[in-house]
């Protein structure tokens, strides 16, 4: 489905997932949810789920939103494959930091397993983008990723979650921010990280 094609409704409707789901929310969340899962004293769950959200969340989308008020990148989803090679690495290198650093301050291997399966994404979704020069999609990535990750530490009922992570797909391809392909394979390296990967680690 094109824009050509699609009515403003139906824009409309894609734009608000990929805002709402997007993967700073998803990621940011999802930490901060597991976090809280394995930690059973509150105020470290949440320290813990703040330095793991941070280095996963707070700190790239700072970093992309402030190169879109100076003008480095088009809008907050780097909609322009030439520009994602920076973004990308910052969040890389942010995530591997925070693997570090929660390994460092003794957090449950659940949570360190989980950042360190993100990171590998990445590492996957760099090479793919700058190297390759293919603009995987990041936010089905992490959509998929997210619902693989709540089946594995919640339990698989979590894992009918998963048409919000289609939903996810469908609004890239609406918006022409990608095709069919960039989200399948998108949603195929945040799956393989949080359901296979993940629990390998922990």
């Amino acid at each position: 489905m094109t824009t050509q094609t699609s009515s403003p409704a139906r824009l409309r409707v894609a734009q608000l997932v990929t805002d709402v789901l997007s993967p700073a929310v998803l990621v940011a969340g999802l930490l901060l949810a597991v976090a809280w899962h394995a930690v059973e004293d509150p105020m470290q769950a949440l320290l813990l789920g703040l330095v793991a959200a941070a280095a996963g969340s707070f700190i790239p989308i700072s970093y992309i939103l402030r190169g879109v008020r100076r003008g480095r990148w088009t809008d907050r989803h780097v909609t322009v494959r030439e520009h994602r090679k920076l973004p990308i690495l910052v969040c890389l290198v942010s995530t591997l930091a925070g693997t570090v650093l929660l390994a460092l301050l003794g957090a449950p291997r659940e949570l360190v397993a989980l950042i360190a399966s993100m990171m590998a994404s990445l590492v996957v979704a760099w090479p793919v983008t700058v190297i390759l020069r293919w603009k995987v999609s990041v936010h089905a990535l992490v959509a998929a990723g997210a619902v693989g990750a709540l089946g594995v530490v919640f339990g698989p009922a979590l894992w009918l979650a998963f048409p919000l992570a289609v939903a996810v797909c469908w609004s890239r391809v609406v918006l022409r921010d990608h095709t069919v392909g960039q989200v399948v394979v998108g949603a195929a390296i945040g799956v393989v990280a949080t359901c296979l990967l993940f629990p390998a680690l922990y």
